[in-house]
């Protein structure tokens, strides 16, 4: 597992993220209870409609038994009426029903998504670094939506199902109580086998959010490096895995279908068996004269509706469970303790001057494998600070741990004078400006992307930064200027382009702290040049970390570290080291040539 060494914070999270197995208990505390007015009308209506479906069967013996033979029409009329009427009663609380509680259910889930995404962004990087993004979509925007049939019409109908099934058998004991328990056998056995089935399908409804999440994962992956595929010819490959994964799927929902079938096969059995020993008890009793063709007949009806709601039971029994999976992986997200609430964090920086130290910092990513090796390292406040050295020496290991992305395995990081594992992190990093070697912008207008740290500021300063980070230079050439739309991740523009918006960004957001991860990296020879020029007013009386691999750029740096393999080979000013013939000097005097 990668970020072994935020064992300070994560083994914390680690032990909050417990397997938890969410019951119809705890969702009824959560989520119905706060909800019990509107889930209490819904009950209400449903009651008055399967109360109002009654009337028809009832009428129905009425008609046969008494109207029909006396040739009443006055009664007739009277039987219509009644009928029309429950049928339109019937017809408004469906409505309502559906009305009141589908719409609750769906701004339940809009709200669910919304604490699920806040919850996720609360979390520490190390979390995003093991997880795939495209699997975090689908727990926010999928796991959630099987709430709908709790707090909707599935709950409810479960409920008047069941209300149904309990007065029809009232009024079936009561047309004839030896015919009633003859049906309670095939329908105890069919109880049995749907719990059964129920304990069997909900493992594999948790499996299916989990195999989901991977499947659009790749696939959102895939999309994003779409040139990357094309470039190396890497469709069939792609599609091959993909299709992996669609059949992973396949053979999940396969084994779910096959336990429903289950179900929904005996039960028609079995019900289907009971009808056949009713029609023979019923022809006995009607041939001996002990029941009328009314009496039959709204037996026959009563049963319907007393075997309907247990049919859909096996219906509504899956959507449950498949909403209790669902929130099941939600909870196991909830339960993650934020990066913000760590016991640890208690101290809120005030004003912050710029001080930076490592002392004795070591850093590993995993478990024995030291990427850092007690690095020390004093900036103070204001100064410009560069990091040199070869791919993988540990220069964006020391950048992160400056930014808190990352906590030390060993030894502190301080910022004046206060350890950064026990800040509260929002009090540092709103003082935290980050340019990155892969530059990231949002879809949308560069106008967006630049008030992105502060979406309040003025247009005076908005101009300012633009001109400070020469986005202008490029922007006054497009038609719609600042209000240009970039594309995802702002396809439509340069490696150049973005990275002085990037730059932009950061000069907005005025910080007292910057880190420039490769912020040149990207520039053409002339773009460079003006970059450099905006970075030197950016860095004015600000603590700085560049991280450089054109050694020509970081000239003027209070202070340049040479990092190799983990340690600090060399440390001094641009002129000092190159006196020293070192490593810096070697590194210096080979970018020159080429």
């Amino acid at each position: 597992m990668r970020h072994y060494a935020e064992n300070k914070e994560t083994k914390g999270s680690k032990k909050d993220k417990k397997k938890s197995k969410v019951t119809m208990t705890s969702a009824f505390k959560t989520i119905i209870w706060p909800r019990r007015k509107l889930v209490f009308i819904g009950l209400a209506l449903i009651v008055i409609g399967r109360l109002a479906s009654f009337v028809l069967p009832l009428k129905s013996k009425e008609l046969l038994d008494e109207i029909i033979p006396n040739k009443d029409f006055s009664s007739l009329y009277n039987l219509l009426w009644m009928v029309g009427i429950a049928l339109l009663v019937q017809a408004i609380t469906s409505f309502l029903l559906t009305r009141i509680l589908s719409v609750q259910a769906q701004y339940l889930i809009s709200e669910l998504r919304a604490q699920v995404q806040k919850k996720v962004l609360s979390l520490p990087i190390s979390f995003f670094d093991n997880t795939k993004s495209g699997a975090l979509v689908s727990r926010i925007m999928s796991d959630v939506e099987g709430v709908r049939n709790l707090i909707g019409t599935g709950l409810v109908q479960l409920v008047g199902g069941t209300i149904t099934a309990i007065v029809s058998v009232v009024l079936l004991v009561r047309i004839n109580a030896w015919m009633t328990l003859f049906v309670f056998l095939p329908v105890a056995i069919f109880g049995v086998v749907a719990l059964k089935a129920f304990k069997f399908i909900r493992p594999i409804f948790r499996d299916r959010g989990r195999i989901n999440a991977e499947v659009k994962g790749r696939l959102n992956e895939t999309l994003a490096g779409v040139r990357v595929i094309k470039g190396f010819n890497a469709e069939e490959q792609e599609n091959k895995i993909f299709e992996e994964g669609v059949d992973k799927l396949f053979q999940n929902v396969k084994k779910s279908l096959t336990a429903t079938a289950i179900m929904t096969s005996s039960s028609t059995f079995l019900l289907g068996l009971a009808s056949v020993g009713i029609m023979g008890i019923g022809g006995y009793y009607m041939i001996e004269g002990d029941m009328t063709v009314g009496d039959f007949l709204l037996f026959t009806l009563l049963l319907g509706f007393m075997v309907a709601p247990i049919v859909q039971m096996s219906n509504i029994g899956s959507q449950l469970t498949e909403a209790l999976a669902g929130l099941d992986r939600t909870e196991e997200l909830m339960n993650i303790t934020p990066e913000e609430e760590m016991k640890n964090r208690t101290v809120t920086l005030p004003a912050i001057k710029g001080h930076l130290q490592f002392k004795d910092v070591t850093f590993a990513y995993e478990k024995g494998k030291n990427v850092l090796h007690k690095i020390n390292i004093d900036v103070k406040a204001g100064n410009v600070i560069a990091l040199v050295g070869s791919s993988g020496s540990g220069k964006s290991t020391i950048a992160g741990l400056s930014a808190t992305f990352l906590t030390p395995t060993t030894g502190q990081v301080l910022m004046d004078g206060v350890d950064l594992t026990t800040v509260k992190l929002s009090s540092y990093r709103k003082n935290l400006g980050v340019v990155l070697q892969d530059e990231f912008l949002f879809e949308g207008t560069i106008r967006d992307n630049i008030l992105f740290p502060r979406p309040d500021a003025t247009e005076e300063q908005l101009l300012n930064a633009v001109n400070a980070g020469y986005v202008n230079e490029f922007t006054d050439r497009f038609e719609d200027g600042l209000d240009t739309l970039i594309g995802e991740r702002g396809v439509k523009l340069s490696g150049g382009q973005r990275q002085r918006i990037s730059i932009a960004r950061a000069i907005l957001a005025d910080p007292k702290i910057i880190i420039l991860d490769e912020a040149t990296s990207n520039l053409d020879t002339e773009s460079e040049a003006l970059i450099q020029k905006s970075l030197n007013e950016l860095i004015k009386n600000r603590t700085t970390i560049i991280i450089a691999h054109r050694l020509s750029t970081i000239k003027k740096a209070d202070q340049i570290l040479v990092i190799e393999n983990g340690n600090i080979a060399e440390t001094g000013t641009h002129d000092s080291l190159i006196a020293k013939e070192g490593r810096y000097f070697d590194l210096y005097t080979y970018q020159a040539k080429i």
